[in-house]
Order: structure tokens, then C-alpha cells, then sequence
């Protein structure tokens, strides 16, 4: 079991960090609702720094159909913006040494497609043995970052899209990051 460090042991040396962590969005047209999925949601949370940065290729959603998913790449204009980015800040830090799940909210600069927004997302943490376990989930206007909801015959896709993440990010020694 890999020993965590307290609060007040949390140092400049040490981030957390994952490569694998588990992205979904929700879409929905007139009486049918699907899914985009990915397990390459890449990130770490910077506790010394108060440093919260995550990152998506969408390339790497898939739906379960290889026409929606191109189709999707073609919405997304992955060709030309291949990344979804999360950078911002914790408004309050989680407590190290609570084994509770904590609810914590981020403010930062969500960038899609292109077009970078200023947003407000609500999660929880779980400090355990493994790192810091981080669930969340907001609401993405697809209007808001200039990305036109693809039509089905008479019908659109729904604007709004439920997304979420959750990721377990181990800790790292900063030092050892560099190459």
C-alpha cells in the first residue's frame, strides 16, 4: 500500500497524477439517448500549486457505431483541435487526512473545439491507498464553444451534454518526472 502524505506533508515534490482515467459524454435526440466513452482521460491535481489540468483526446471516444463516432469527430472538428483541456483551481483544498468522500468545486478555462470558456464544475474526492480518487460532472452547451449540434433527419442533437469523469491519480515524484 503506498503510504499518502498528510495535509500538512503535502510538499512542492509531490503531484498526482493518471493516464487512464474514464471520460464519458451524454447526447440525446427525440427519444433516443447514447453515449460517448474514452479511458484515456489524462491529468493531475497539484496540491502545493493548487494545479488542477486535465486532458482528452477525442480521437478517443468511442459511441459504439464508427458512423456516429465519425460523425462526431467531424462535429468536434477533431482534424483541426484533437484535445479537450481542463486548467484551473481548486476553490477550496480537500483535507489529505480524511478517508471521507469530500465535495470540492474547480474553477478554470474549459477548451473544445477550439474555443476556451470560463467554468465552474462540482466533484467529490477520495483520498484512499491507491491516491485521490476524483468524480465530476457538468453540463457542456455545445453552443458555447461554436459547435453545431448535428441533425437526424428532422431532428437535432440536444445542445446540452452531460459529461462526466472520474479518475484515480497516483502520486508522483515531481523529480522523477523529468527527463
Amino acid at each position: 500500500m503506498i503510504q499518502l502524505p498528510t495535509s500538512e506533508q503535502v510538499t512542492e515534490d509531490v503531484i498526482y497524477m493518471t493516464e487512464s482515467g474514464y471520460a464519458e459524454f451524454e447526447s440525446s435526440v427525440p427519444l433516443h439517448t447514447f453515449k460517448g466513452e474514452s479511458e484515456y482521460l489524462t491529468g493531475m491535481i497539484d496540491p502545493s500549486k493548487n494545479l488542477v489540468d486535465f486532458y482528452l483526446d477525442l480521437n478517443t471516444l468511442k459511441t459504439g457505431i464508427g458512423r456516429r463516432d465519425r460523425d462526431m469527430y467531424r462535429t468536434l472538428n477533431v482534424d483541426e483541435n484533437p484535445f479537450a483541456e481542463f486548467t484551473g483551481s481548486l476553490a477550496s483544498m480537500f483535507d489529505m487526512d480524511s478517508n471521507e468522500e469530500q465535495e470540492v468545486t474547480v474553477n478554470g478555462e474549459f477548451t473544445i473545439n477550439g474555443k476556451t470558456r470560463q467554468v465552474k464544475i462540482d466533484g467529490t474526492i477520495l483520498v484512499n491507498g491507491e491516491g485521490i480518487v476524483l468524480e465530476a460532472s457538468w453540463i457542456l452547451n455545445l453552443n458555447d464553444y461554436n459547435i453545431e449540434p448535428p441533425g437526424i433527419l428532422f431532428y437535432k442533437v440536444n445542445e446540452e451534454q452531460k459529461v462526466r469523469i472520474e479518475a484515480t491519480l497516483k502520486p508522483k515524484d515531481r523529480g522523477n518526472l523529468k527527463s
